[in-house]
């Protein structure tokens, strides 16, 4: 049970297309059907409360090394007094990351996972209330790398953004089409070693995101140089106005609800 809103929370890890539990000849309803229900059920709990605070959720997803804590560390020292940040984790173990985000001056929290190669909305509901949200602009989720679980569980955010680093094939969005696919953004990393790398090549990345029928946004970024930061920055200027928006939005219907509900 969640203190401060008295939801109940259940975490669980769900083993992605597990055979329906048989109970004599009877075929019960999938553990994972149910499971992925309550945490869908959990994430639009938590994604209500985030955008009645006017925080922005931004769910950060990629294989293992493509940079994602290197791109939070330089986001946090870009955006100084503009925005304030937060980020919530996602480990199988060690501190490691959680370090990491505070030294760069942000408030971190950090989930272990364990055996479970993904976060899901229970995680993120446990985390949420041990940050102080009150002065925040973003909340980072920076999940566990891997790239085929996390695509497959809410967590309430607002935006994913799925990171491709030039260490990787640039096939990749073909090869994991489910979360390229479902990715509001697709950032590619580590320019600085394009040269080194040689058979990467950005153009080409695009091209096969597009061929997953993609139409997400492509940035090419280096955290280490700053290449593409100002234009990453842009980006994440925009989801918080366009979620500005729509809380405004949502707020003046609740209001017009309740004005008509009185006059009714």
């Amino acid at each position: 049970m969640c203190s401060a809103c008295g939801r109940a929370t259940v975490i669980a890890d769900v083993r992605l297309g597990a055979a329906p539990i048989v109970v004599g000849q009877t075929a019960a309803v999938p553990v994972r059907q149910s499971l992925l229900g309550e945490n869908a059920r959990q994430a639009e709990h938590d994604r209500a409360q985030f955008e009645g605070e006017g925080i922005l959720v931004v769910n950060l997803m990629s294989s293992p090394g493509a940079g994602k804590t290197a791109l939070l560390e330089a986001t946090i020292q870009a955006v100084g007094s503009h925005f304030t940040i937060a980020v919530i984790e996602g480990d199988l173990e060690t501190e490691n990351d959680a370090r990491r985000i505070r030294a760069a001056g942000a408030e971190a929290v950090r989930m272990t996972t364990g055996n479970a190669r993904h976060l899901d909305a229970a995680m993120v509901h446990a985390a949420r209330h041990r940050l102080d949200l009150r002065p925040v602009d973003f909340l980072f989720i920076e999940n566990v790398g891997n790239l085929i679980r996390p695509a497959a569980f809410d967590l309430g955010q607002h935006v994913d953004v799925a990171l491709l680093s030039v260490t990787e094939g640039d096939d990749m969005p073909e090869k994991y089409p489910v979360m390229f696919h479902a990715a509001d953004l697709m950032v590619v990393t580590k320019l600085d070693v394009l040269d080194a790398v040689g058979d990467f090549k950005p153009e080409r990345a695009t091209r096969h995101l597009r061929d997953i029928a993609s139409v997400a946004p492509v940035l090419e970024l280096s955290s280490g140089s700053g290449r593409g930061t100002e234009a990453w920055l842009g980006w994440l200027g925009e989801a918080v106005a366009h979620g500005r928006d729509r809380r405004d939005v949502a707020i003046d219907q609740g209001r017009h609800a309740a004005e008509s509900t009185a006059h009714g």
